[in-house]
Parts: structure tokens; sequence; C-alpha cells
């Protein structure tokens, strides 16, 4: 894990960037996201949809993989693994930039719509802990996505991603942050990813050079670390 110095910086100039980059995150939606369904499958390993499984990558920033090429973000990275292995799976990357639970819960619905859903990995939070938004209303937003899927998937499995928040909103809010998380995979009986960016998070070698993004060697990490997760859940069937 991290030291609290590096964590720190990380949070930091995240901070920076959510509060330059927000508004036109925000207004981008609707283009990026909504317009065609090119949105999601210009993001698509080149895969046959009628043959293979979907796994679906449903985050912010770091499962979009802003600051790299789309073939250089993790979930990309793990369709490509995907498919050397001979997995009869798809790995779609769903991420969105600027991305927060209430955002993600408005156009769940969309996502969902494309087609059908096999493996649901869920990354957000984050951007709701950079705004100190009330750890409760992140748990509940959270909490409604996994009941969607679900409803709409009942065989589908749903992999939740943690994230940390920043350290200068105190014990208090930090302490149910991080446990909202592994509560909710509790509750729904799910698999849990601690912390997404486990050992790249803070190190300047591993981001861009905002300090936030990984490189794209910073996400061939990002993808070994969530591979560990996911190779379990995986049939050759």
């Amino acid at each position: 894990m991290k030291t609290e110095k590096g964590w720190l910086a990380f949070v930091c100039l995240l901070g920076i960037l959510w509060a330059c980059a927000d508004g036109k995150q925000e207004g981008s939606r609707p283009e990026s996201i909504t317009n065609t369904d090119a949105a999601v499958s210009s993001r698509t390993n080149d895969v046959s949809t009628s043959t293979k499984k979907t796994i679906l990558f449903f985050g912010n920033s770091i499962t979009e993989g802003v600051g790299v090429a789309p073939e250089e973000a993790f979930p990309y990275r793990i369709g490509q693994r995907l498919d050397s292995l001979g997995f009869p799976y798809q790995a779609i990357n769903a991420g969105l930039g600027g991305e927060t639970t209430s955002g993600g819960l408005n156009r769940l619905d969309w996502v969902l719509d494309q087609q059908p859903v096999d493996i649901f990995v869920l990354e957000l939070g984050g951007n709701d802990g950079l705004r100190g938004i009330n750890p409760a209303e992140s748990k509940k937003n959270l909490q409604a996505m996994i009941d969607r899927v679900g409803k709409a998937y009942p065989e589908a499995t749903i992999v939740l991603a943690g994230m940390e928040s920043p350290p200068n909103l105190g014990p208090a809010y930090n302490d149910a942050f991080r446990s909202m998380f592994p509560e909710l995979a509790y509750a729904n009986g799910i698999p849990l990813i601690p912390f997404i960016l486990e050992g790249v998070a803070g190190n300047p070698e591993l981001n861009l050079p905002d300090g936030i993004h990984p490189t794209p060697h910073g996400h061939r990490l990002v993808a070994n670390h969530v591979w560990t997760y996911l190779r379990p859940l995986l049939t050759q069937d």
C-alpha cells in the first residue's frame, strides 16, 4: 500500500483536476455517452458479440482511460488477455470521466440496454469522495446500481471496485467512505476489489504528468490487479 504522503499528493492533484474538468465532463455527457451505440462499441475489443459473453466495465476516468489511447486502458488490456487465453468473453469499456455515483445511476439503464451482460465491474465512488458527498448517499446509489444490474441480468456476476477518499475530509468521513465498499460487497454477496489503484496511485512513474491518471504502464498494472479478481469468475463454456 502506498504511503500516506504519496496518497495525499495523489488526492490533492486529483482534486485540482476534477475542479478544472468537472464542468466540461458534465456538459459532454449526452454526446459521448447517450448519443449513439458507438459510445460503447467503439471501446470494445474486436470480437464477435454473437458468440462471446460480455464483461462490462462501468466507471469513471480510471476505467475510461483518460490520457491514454483506447487500446492502452486497462479494460482493453483485459480484453486482449481474454482473447490470448481463449476465454469466450469480450471486454467493453463504459467508463466516463468525471462520473459520480449519481451520474452513473442516471446513465446505467441506457448502458444495460445495449446488450446482455455476464460480468459487471462497477468502479464508481471516487468523484463522490472528492466532492465530499455523504457516503450514505453514495452507498445508496451504488446499491441501486447493483439492484438494477441484478434485475436486468439475474445471472450476471457483479464485481465492486473500491476507492479511497481524501484524507483531509477527516477520519469519520474516510472510515465511512472506505467501509461502504466491503459493506456493499458483503451485503450483496459479490466480489470486491478493495482498491483498484493498488500499487499505482501516488507513484509518479506510473501516472501521467497530472499525477492522477495512470500511464500505459500504470494501466497494465491495473489490468493485472483486476485480472486476479476476474480470473476465478471466468468459464470456458
